[in-house]
């Protein structure tokens, strides 16, 4: 099991083909095992879509429930145990989706399939 990132999921769903072989394996693996994925990555992906930054190639609501039929990631959802557990984190980082996924991925004892430095730096369990 593992968590991922915004990033990690636009590729894995839209360009797996640009994943890198750690990142790949990971997710291949992912879709026997199963895996989470934090719902503020929605959010982040419909920012980006709002703002012209991403063409997903289909609206976003029905990309969503793509990703929800795979039945590959349990989105979970952004609860008080999580914005306590992101408070709580020692890492000066401002981003708050990226402190999410973090707390989400820490929570659950679970490496994030990430590209993103910040976020590799200080969680040492990631892949990429």
């Amino acid at each position: 099991m593992l968590v991922l990132d915004t990033c990690a999921l636009i590729w894995w769903s839209l360009a797996p083909d640009k994943l890198p072989p750690a990142a790949a394996d990971a997710c291949r693996r992912m879709e026997d095992q199963g895996g989470y994925l934090s719902s503020i990555s929605i959010w982040e992906v419909g920012l980006k879509v709002k703002k012209g930054k991403l063409d997903l190639g289909l609206p976003f609501d029905d990309y969503v429930a793509r990703i929800k039929r795979t039945g590959v990631l349990e989105i979970i959802p952004i609860d008080e145990v999580i914005w306590m557990e992101n408070l709580a984190l020692p890492w000066p980082h401002p981003d708050p989706a990226d402190r999410t996924i973090v707390a989400t991925a820490a929570l659950r004892g679970l490496p994030i399939v990430t590209s993103d430095e910040p976020i590799r730096a200080f969680y040492p369990n990631c892949l990429w």
